[in-house]
């Protein structure tokens, strides 16, 4: 007899419907798995083997039992794979209906007692599942609540393959155990944003130009570069940026908390992620952690756990070469492709990506007389800052230096806007680029690609004229154009007008290049 299951396998956050298809019949006794499995699911037939016949018996032990795990050239991984099987060879002995199979998505490891054991990445697959058009979905109980995330599917949390098999069959369903939840080394990771949180905008004085083109950069979901000397307050108006995003819409939010999903099981008290994340790796961290991939299982990097939020570079001249260099196609793109052999695994990476830099190895240069107090040789700081410059701050829409505020820029009477002021700015903006772009594929203007930028919602002609001439320059390239077009309606966005104007255009040239921003722009947020 030949019986159906269902599950998914993930290439990255993509997730591939898994047909698992189980013959019982008469030959030499024993199971066999074919349909490239990894060595995870080869020890799968002794796992299902022996928690069919501690927790649901009996297992067919005089016939042969074969596994084909379909479609049969897409490499199989992971753990997850154990319950599918199981009811698979369950249906197929009659020990379950067949068509109760139908229409169910089964993801789970088992132990040799027959309990349910968490696993990794449930969110992407039950996505996948319900994009496929599934009904319902069998989960680890301490995974319940993260399926239940995706609107539309029935979602089961179960503690054991008993418990499986008689809802399957219509039956009361037996008690069982509670399923161990993720381990506190799984969940660690992820508290280091918090501290965030504490942070506002009223903190910081001076930097009025700088926290202009921090704005705009939020409204935009534009990449950000801040240099200038060590202490001039680069680090603290980064760390600042998550207070002025808004909340995480639902599309983002479950992005984001499957790409949690994907690093491992997440806490069962947890909802889906709302706030925009913020990571900050040290510059000595690897291409492998900052962009994804790793041994065995390929895993999402900081890039794309920063989905929808921030990723801060700080020291970026002092990453790794290969580093820097595996950023240019996720800032043009946002996502990630990791290749490994047959291996295509793909990671969303939407977040800003924001850079700060000193001017030189020291951090003391400072052009203006009297602050400079750098003794690194020209030829020391030219070799330090060619390190920032290229393909990758092509790739930068704004870029910003940030000048250390003196004594006198201390006024006890300034009023300083809080965070919360500018993140009703930013949401309003975000919102008039949700009305123009709904039904399309991105969200921001930052995402846009230029031909459409260019056909559907082009500049007024003074601006576009302008572009032109900085093109014929040379002081723009083509990206850099683009990028500028980006920035403008950024602009009038925060502004809620129909369109950019030819100052717009004026001023998200000077934005990306590092100009000073006329005084009148930033007096008037």
């Amino acid at each position: 007899m030949v019986a159906t299951a269902y599950t998914f396998v993930l290439e990255g956050a993509v997730g591939h419907l898994i047909e698992v298809q189980v013959d019982i019949s008469p030959g030499v006794v024993g199971a066999t798995i074919v349909g490239r499995p990894d060595a995870s699911l080869l020890e799968a037939r002794d796992r299902v083997r022996m928690a069919i016949t501690h927790g649901a018996p009996p297992w067919p032990s005089t016939r042969r039992v074969t596994i084909l795990l379909a479609p049969g050239d897409l490499p199989k991984r992971g753990t997850h794979f154990d319950l599918a099987i199981a009811l698979g060879i369950k249906a197929a002995d009659g020990g379950v209906p067949k068509e109760a199979l139908s229409g169910t998505v089964l993801i789970g490891e088992l132990g040799l007692d027959g309990r349910l054991r968490p696993v990794a990445g449930v969110l992407p697959m039950v996505m996948a599942a319900a994009r496929r058009g599934f009904r319902r979905v069998f989960v680890p109980e301490p995974q319940a609540r993260e399926a239940a995330m995706v609107p539309g599917l029935e979602v089961f949390g179960v503690r054991s393959l008993a418990q499986v098999v008689a809802q399957l069959r219509g039956e009361e369903v037996p008690v069982a155990e509670p399923v161990t939840g993720p381990s506190g080394s799984q969940l660690l990771s992820w508290r280091g944003e918090d501290r965030c949180d504490a942070l506002d905008m009223t903190d910081l004085i001076g930097m009025e130009d700088a926290k202009f083109a921090v704005e705009v950069a939020a409204a935009g979901g534009h990449h950000l570069l801040l240099s200038g000397p060590k202490g001039a307050g680069k680090t603290s108006l980064a760390e600042r940026i998550p207070g002025i995003l808004p909340d995480l819409g639902r599309d983002e939010s479950l992005e984001l908390t499957a790409v949690r999903s994907l690093s491992g099981p997440l806490d069962p008290v947890d909802g889906p992620c709302t706030r925009p994340p913020f990571r900050a790796p040290h510059h000595d961290a690897s291409r492998t952690s900052i962009l994804g991939g790793g041994s065995g299982r390929v895993r999402p990097g900081e890039l794309s756990r920063a989905h929808g939020g921030v990723l801060f570079l700080d020291e970026f001249p002092l990453f790794r070469a290969d580093v820097i260099d595996g950023l240019r196609q996720p800032l043009e793109s946002g996502e990630v492709r990791v290749v490994r052999g047959e291996e295509a695994a793909v990671f969303p990476a939407g977040g800003m990506v924001v850079l700060a830099a000193n001017p030189c190895p020291c951090g003391e240069y400072h052009p203006s007389a009297g602050q400079n107090r750098c003794d690194c040789p020209e030829v020391v700081r030219r070799d330090y800052r060619r390190k920032v410059s290229g393909p990758v701050t092509d790739r930068i829409d704004i870029t910003r230096h940030v000048a250390p505020t003196g004594p006198r820029g201390r006024d006890p009477l300034e009023r300083r806007e809080g965070s919360a002021e500018i993140r009703e700015r930013v949401a309003g903006a975000r919102e008039r680029q949700a009305e123009r772009y709904a039904g399309l594929a991105w969200r921001l203007n930052g995402q846009v690609p230029g031909h459409v930028l260019r056909e559907e919602w082009p500049l007024p002609d003074d601006g576009r004229r302008r572009l032109d001439d900085a093109l014929l320059a040379g002081r723009l390239t083509r990206r850099g154009a683009t990028r500028v077009h980006r920035v403008a309606w950024s602009l009038a966005d925060l502004r809620g007008t129909g369109g950019p104007t030819d100052a717009d255009v004026d001023a998200a040239l000077r934005l990306r290049s590092g100009d000073p921003l006329p005084g009148r722009l930033t007096a008037a947020r």
